[in-house]
């Protein structure tokens, strides 16, 4: 069968593919950007790839006629002011493209919506369910809480509040009910509502076995990591309040921050458990879910992470156009390093930096550049990275997105993300001339005007000692340890 999937580069998409391919399926997948999707995968080869932006129909590839069913798996983190019209339009211009197919089933992931006064993410996740059931082919909704898995948003948040923080003070929609259910149980039913045609024109509620409040689920994931945790109650933060403390404390923006406060008022329990009656199954609990997901943290297999999708407001999403650095209006700072370790050891720490590891040199300086750009509303360095010796295009690499990760050339380039008057680049690169093995290293800047030569002339002093610090620990550092959390 013949299988469109919209949202291929997502959290979900990334790891529904390999599922559907065990299956036998032959997919198409729907992307923006070709490059990072080849980049960024395992299965580039294995599947058909058309691209097109579904916010600008003019930008999307026909869809192949012979398609039977399609995924659609996109979904806005924005704050912005019309992101329900959005997302109701990106959903609009899909179906204008699957009606044009032979398609009959069209498969879309919501959120649980059973409460009272919705907030705006859900009343909108409920109004593309709407748009959706407007095409010919037959919609069948899973409608799920918060999900666990290694590289969850959700798994993210809570492990940043329980991991660091001994004491919390929270605010009071922690004691909010939901159900949440693991990755692998997501994908199960994904896989098996899929040209099942008991599932057409069906809406379900999928959820695991337990109903947790936030509350609970921190003090679950304090037990299964053997951590004394205490939590307090403050009833009187403001959603507005808890949304900086949310964003200060874990690794989320903060637009990602307004949204799961402004969610979190409302209880996702599931209330309709009919799938069960059609696909049975048994999902895992909400501690095993923690513990498969650390089994994937530990073995450096986690498949995607929320971190590196797009839709969180930091880069334009055709950032792959930044790949080739400018040379005019820009200002560098160059070391090129002879060294005589081995080339593969030398790789292998270029390709763990950030996260964990840290960044070689002068940490401390690093830290507090992470912690200003927070403070003036940028990512900082708390999303560290999805793998802590592995990097692919479109990863996060602290406040820095990879755009190439290229082993053959033996070149790692990297685009800030963090608040700047400009634009910034970080390229490591091994070359060989004359026989002799050379680490380069090149920062370059393109500044925004008076204030952007300011901010270089500033920080100059600084990259004359981190950076080429920096590089005499890359050639030097010995040990990769296994990294674990």
């Amino acid at each position: 069968m013949k299988v469109l999937l919209a949202g291929a580069n997502g959290y979900i998409g990334t790891r529904l593919i390999p599922v559907l391919l065990e299956k036998g399926c032959d997919i198409v997948c729907l992307v923006r950007d070709k490059r990072r999707f080849r980049e960024n995968s395992d299965y580039a080869n294995r599947v058909t790839l058309i691209t097109g932006d579904l916010l600008h129909p003019e930008t999307i590839e026909s869809f192949p006629t012979d398609i039977d069913a399609a995924y659609y798996l996109v979904h806005s983190m924005s704050q912005a002011n019309d992101f329900s019209d959005m997302e109701a339009q990106s959903a609009k211009n899909f179906i204008t493209q699957v009606d044009k197919t032979n398609c009959k089933q069209i498969i879309y992931l919501s959120g649980i919506t059973n409460d009272d006064n919705l907030s705006d993410h859900l009343k909108s996740r409920r109004h593309v369910e709407d748009v959706l059931e407007e095409g010919k082919a037959k919609l069948t909704v899973l409608r799920a809480a918060i999900i666990i898995g290694s590289g969850s948003a959700s798994f993210e948040i809570i492990r940043d509040l329980t991991e660091k923080l001994p004491i919390m003070t929270v605010p009071r929609w922690v004691n909010t009910k939901c159900q949440p259910i693991a990755i692998r149980d997501i994908l199960f039913y994904l896989e098996n509502v899929l040209l099942n045609d008991k599932t057409f024109g069906k809406t379900f509620d999928v959820g695991g076995p337990d109903i947790l409040s936030f509350k609970d689920m921190m003090l679950k994931y304090a037990k299964v990591r053997k951590l004394n945790r205490h939590i307090i109650t403050i009833p009187f933060l403001s959603p507005k309040i808890s949304s900086y403390w949310l964003y200060f404390v874990t690794s989320t923006s903060y637009s990602l921050a307004q949204s799961l406060v402004d969610s979190m008022k409302n209880e996702t329990i599931a209330k309709d458990h009919s799938i069960n009656n059609i696909i049975p199954h048994e999902c895992v609990s909400y501690e095993e879910a923690l513990r498969l997901a650390f089994i994937k943290i530990e073995q450096n297999s986690i498949a995607s992470s929320w971190k590196d999708a797009l839709n969180v407001g930091y880069l334009n999403p055709a950032f792959m156009d930044q790949i080739k650095v400018p040379q005019n209006g820009t200002v560098e700072y160059k070391v090129k390093l002879p060294f005589k370790q081995d080339t593969d050891k030398v790789m292998s720490n270029i390709w763990a930096i950030g996260g964990n590891r840290g960044w070689y040199y002068w940490d401390w300086i690093w830290g507090i550049r992470g912690f200003l750009d927070k403070m003036v509303g940028g990512v900082g360095l708390r999303r560290g990275r999805t793998s802590s010796v592995d990097v692919f295009a479109g990863n996060t690499i602290d406040f820095w997105r990879v755009l190439l990760a290229d082993k053959v050339n033996k070149r790692l380039l990297l685009y800030a993300e963090m608040k700047l008057p400009g634009e910034a680049w970080l390229e490591f690169k091994i070359v060989e001339h004359a026989g002799k093995k050379f680490l380069s290293q090149i920062a370059t800047f393109r500044p925004n005007g008076l204030l952007g030569r300011l901010y270089w002339a500033s920080m100059f002093p600084f990259h004359v000692f981190i950076f080429r610090g920096m590089a005499n620990r890359i050639v030097s550092y010995e040990q990769i340890p296994v990294q674990k959390s």
